[in-house]
């Protein structure tokens, strides 16, 4: 494989970034951790504008860290983001942060690396893994699932309405091995007017890569984590690319932000519960038209931002 050089500014355009510098001015002068490093931009970005700015890079890919500059605020770790405690304290770095972000989502340099197989546009082995935490590859649940698990992973993971059709099909047609193998099953699979409103594979392959790579436990755990690393008055700024990630980044925040929790049952609060963080974004931030025309994988990024309280 092809290894992506180091300052590479291809690997990778980071989304809204004007706004995630914006959000995380109140932590420029501490620590900030970076959950999904990729190819560096944001943390760029951030280190470019705040002198005094320090981060701490995270990333399950290895190529993602050939793409940390030289840079004595800069520290790059290679780990699961869902693992921010546990880099914390092994890093001997303070216990709670002043900033964390996460731009969820699979990179550029993954989409377009033919042998990572995470695109339904270009030919590679069916692997979807984005590091060596993975154990199976998608060529694994394709190949090894039965028809009605691979209906229950397309419907859940991928919200797919042709899941039984596809799931038939591949059944009867494998073993798969190449990704346009693959792809092209799956858009002979389903009707014509569904091929007429963008590549019937898209969703199908999203559910693949989540469950490969256990997307969503990742997110769900990242979350509860990272509320509990902030610092008061620490920012919270998460990016996601699709409903299913957005659900849990959503229903975490509010979870936080309340405070009783005390049974509905109950008429008056007895819990004396508060709550840890403040949702600074009641309504979901979207690129702008403008760096949407620039960078049309930026179309679906949705960004939602907390702050801790105490």
């Amino acid at each position: 494989m092809d290894q992506p050089t180091p300052h590479d500014t291809s690997y990778h355009e980071p989304v809204m970034v004007e706004e995630v510098l914006s959000w995380l001015e109140p932590a420029s002068n501490s620590w900030i951790v970076d959950c999904t490093f990729g190819g560096g931009g944001h943390s760029r970005a951030l280190l470019d504008r705040y002198p005094a700015v320090r981060i701490v890079g995270i990333d399950r890919d290895a190529d993602a860290l050939l793409q940390a500059p030289d840079e004595q605020r800069l520290v790059v770790v290679l780990a699961n983001y869902a693992d921010i405690g546990t880099v914390l304290d092994e890093a001997e770095l303070p216990d709670r942060v002043d900033g964390i972000l996460c731009d969820l989502g699979v990179s550029s340099h993954q989409l377009d690396t033919d042998e990572r197989g995470f695109s339904y546009h270009r030919h590679g082995p069916l692997d979807m893994r984005m590091g060596p935490d993975t154990g199976r590859t998608a060529a694994d649940i394709i190949n090894h699932s039965g028809e009605d698990e691979l209906v229950s992973i397309f419907t859940r993971y991928g919200e797919e309405q042709f899941a039984r059709r596809i799931a038939r099909a591949i059944v009867k047609q494998r073993p798969f091995f190449d990704t346009i193998d693959l792809a092209t099953c799956i858009a002979e699979s389903v009707p014509a007017a569904r091929r007429r409103r963008g590549h019937p594979a898209r969703k199908v392959f999203q559910a693949l890569r989540i469950v490969v790579n256990d997307e969503l436990v990742a997110v769900a755990r990242l979350m509860d984590e990272s509320v509990q690393r902030l610092a008061p008055g620490g920012r919270l700024v998460v990016m996601a690319y699709h409903s299913l990630e957005d659900r849990i980044v959503k229903r975490a925040l509010v979870k936080h932000a309340t405070a009783c929790t005390c049974p509905p049952e109950i008429p008056v609060c007895v819990c004396g519960a508060e709550p840890e963080m403040k949702i600074l974004t009641p309504k979901a931030i979207r690129p702008s038209s403008a760096e949407i025309e620039r960078n049309p994988r930026s179309r679906s990024a949705v960004m939602r931002v907390g702050e801790r309280i105490w």
